[in-house]
């Protein structure tokens, strides 16, 4: 039966080559190789799954043509000599085993050649680059993270601005390293010319500010691109399948690459015997949230009205990146404005998304909650992960195989976590009970989804594979011995969540007072009537109850828009805490027209957020309200907060409302309880140490795997 996905599933062609669909790992760098630049098991194994998954195309991300220079990371792929040739071979073997054809992109990273920099080595770069204004991203980076920051070190920054020879021998890197990508068996090569990388630079009229034959004019400015790509394409033969990738804009970049010169570009790469254009973009980091614009960006479908402009301007298929949902790929072919979506973080959440859009399961698709857990990992110089999908990474390390002695498994708590390992455990063929004590599943996963609507997703996700899967749900079920005894369960999982102690603050028993659980509790309707008759005024509770937020409690989506007509916090808003919870909840309340201040005691906002999520909240919530560190709040009185800043000066914050974001603990009461009944019992999520999602996650799927 036909679906609005068939245009993506279709098969396609880039030269010579031939694709079975149109969906493609983007190429990123996944930091999985060895220090040596090898290709590792772990490296293997982490493309063959996602050719396991179904894309018709794999490709390797950013492979250095100059290992160890041109790197931008200590684990990077080099393919500078034929030392690299046996292991990169092993990636092809494996991806084309499962069906899929495979890539590489070949590079040199230029000014931000991070390794080169972090070694004292010089960055080879068409001219110095102008400095950056200093960046207040970097001041929410905590001394834990700055010590293993990619690129930091105690060297001075070095540049080697070309001369010809240099110019002759960056050539030289980039054709015999496409030479070499052909022997080791790969069905194509992708030139990166773009990303801010060494040939982008020259491209860039802000970033290359040569007087020569390679500076200036357009003509000159694209003259190593001609010379490279000439040169690689006599290297490899008329018929190897080779494209390129391409800024379609340097976003923020004052007189930087713009669309019509982009556009330029593509038409030269097609004279010069290209098989295809990559299409992508860039931003010059002035600031932390620069980096979710381009070229990793948190706008859906971000980069697709550049490949439809792509399109027209040249008769080659056309590669698109950029958060595509696979309904607006699969449209955008369809109406000819682009020919392949290639999907990175997607296919981190899911490497099966292909198959499951093969086999008319959507629905079961895991989906990317763009956290940017992901590639916030390459700043600290690790590898990729992903919060959602706890095999990322190791697919070796973590396979689900079936349980050697299925049992009865009793799961305790529907939050993510609990969820997570019920829906394992089953996979594994165990018999999963999953009680809940409030009338629904999702835990705090609910109240996050509305904090940030891209949690809503992962929630229905997870409770649509509990509703398909033989899992037996109870909800509005307390767990207990007399439970226990009537169920007889050989193991025990609890996932029952973290409890929120009020802070010891004088003023906080008060009725404007929340705590981050009394208003999780009100606004999903967990125990709710007891926070309404406690905190709110008999025509609170009126407003409340009329707009129908106890009616919609299955649906983020519906309480997003409810909570933008009426909520329980007053126009001046103080939430004392600046984590994860308190920022995103900060974020929220913002954009429903709330004067917000955020206090937090330590000396770095949002620690328990990726970093690149961190940057975007952050600037966020400075930009439309106020967040100040080193505060310690001293007293909430009926209509202020009283606090001492960094100095000890004394302040007062006027505040109709107060949510308390702080002070969230470990509870494994229910565990302690239940450990006395004599079945082995194992504590996951929150309940075990407060690690948000991704920890809810990961231990859930690890328990899964394991009990």
């Amino acid at each position: 039966m036909a679906t609005s996905y068939d245009p993506l599933l279709q098969p396609g062609q880039i030269g010579s080559l031939h694709l079975k669909n149109r969906i493609a790992l983007a190429p990123m760098g996944e930091n999985f190789g060895g220090l040596d630049g090898h290709a590792t098991e772990k490296t293997q194994a982490y493309y063959e799954a996602r050719a396991r998954g179904g894309a018709g195309l794999v490709i390797l991300g950013t492979t250095a043509v100059s290992w160890p220079s041109g790197t931008s990371e200590p684990h990077q792929l080099g393919i500078s000599s034929d030392d690299f040739i046996p292991t990169l071979a092993q990636v092809v073997g494996r991806v084309q085993a499962q069906g899929a054809k495979v890539a590489i992109q070949i590079n040199h990273s230029g000014k931000v050649a991070a390794n080169d920099r972090a070694h004292g080595r010089e960055m080879w770069v068409p001219s110095v680059p102008p400095e950056l204004p200093p960046s207040a991203a970097m001041r929410t980076i905590t001394p834990k993270e700055l010590s293993t920051f990619v690129g930091v070190g105690p060297h001075p920054d070095r540049y080697r601005v070309l001369d010809e020879a240099d110019i002759a021998q960056v050539i030289e890197w980039y054709a015999a390293a496409a030479v070499r990508a052909q022997q080791a068996g790969f069905d194509a090569v992708e030139v990166h010319c773009a990303h801010n990388y060494l040939i982008a630079g020259f491209l860039s009229p802000y970033f290359n500010q040569r007087t020569d034959g390679y500076g200036g004019s357009y003509e000159n400015r694209t003259r190593l691109l001609r010379e490279l790509l000439t040169e690689v394409r006599r290297r490899v033969g008329p018929d190897y399948p080779l494209w390129v990738r391409l800024d379609a804009e340097e976003m923020h970049t004052p007189g930087g690459i713009a669309m019509e010169e982009a556009l330029q570009t593509a038409r030269l790469c097609e004279q010069l015997g290209v098989n295809a254009i990559s299409v992508s973009a860039y931003a010059r980091l002035v600031r932390g949230s620069d980096f979710t614009d381009a070229p990793i960006p948190q706008q859906s479908g971000a980069y697709l009205a550049y490949a439809k402009a792509f399109k027209r301007a040249v008769g080659l298929p056309i590669i698109v990146a950029g958060r595509i949902e696979p309904e607006a790929g699969a449209a955008a072919i369809a109406a000819g404005e682009a020919d392949f979506i290639a999907m990175g973080r997607k296919l981190l959440a899911d490497p099966e998304l292909p198959n499951k859009l093969i086999a008319g399961q959507p629905q079961a698709i895991r989906p990317c909650i763009y956290c940017y857990a992901c590639v916030s990992e390459i700043f600290v110089n690790r590898g990729i992960k992903c919060a959602v999908n706890a095999q990322t990474g190791y697919e070796l390390e973590a396979p689900i195989v079936p349980a050697a002695t299925p049992g009865h498994v009793l799961v305790v708590g529907g939050g993510p976590a609990g969820m997570e390992a019920a829906r394992v455990a089953t996979l594994r063929g165990h018999r999963v009970t999953l009680v809940e004590r409030s009338d629904r599943l999702g835990g705090t996963l609910f109240f996050a989804a509305l904090a940030y609507p891209e949690n809503g997703k992962l929630l229905d996700y997870l409770v649509g594979q509990v509703k398909q899967s033989s899992i037996a749900v109870q909800l509005s079920t307390e767990a207990d011995a007399a439970l226990v005894a009537r169920l007889k369960p050989d193991a025990i999982i609890v996932a029952t969540g973290a409890r929120r102690a009020a802070p010891a603050i004088a003023g906080a028993e008060q009725k404007h007072v929340w705590s981050g659980d009394e208003l999780r509790r009100l606004m999903t309707s967990d125990r709710a009537d007891e926070i309404a008759k406690a905190k709110l005024s008999l025509t609170e509770r009126t407003l409340f109850k009329a707009g129908g937020m106890l009616r919609v409690t299955d649906s983020t989506q519906a309480l997003q828009s409810l909570s933008k007509l009426w909520m329980p916090l007053g126009k001046q808003v103080v939430i004392v805490g600046g984590g994860l919870v308190g920022l995103e909840l900060a974020e929220f309340l913002l954009a429903r027209g709330r004067q917000v201040t955020v206090l937090e005691p330590g000396t770095h906002p949002g620690p328990e957020l990726p970093i690149v999520r961190r940057w975007r909240v952050v600037e966020a919530v400075t930009a439309h309200g106020v967040l100040k560190l080193k505060a310690q709040v001293r007293e909430i009185t009926r209509d202020a907060v009283l606090w001492q800043d960094a100095k000890g000066i004394d302040q007062r914050t006027p505040a109709d409302s107060v949510v308390l974001a702080i002070g969230a603990e470990a509870d494994d009461r229910v565990a302690t309880a239940l450990a006395a009944c004599g079945v082995p019992v194992h504590r996951i999520g929150d309940c075990a140490g407060v690690n948000y999602i991704e920890g809810a996650m990961h231990d859930g799927n690890r328990v899964g795997r394991s009990v």
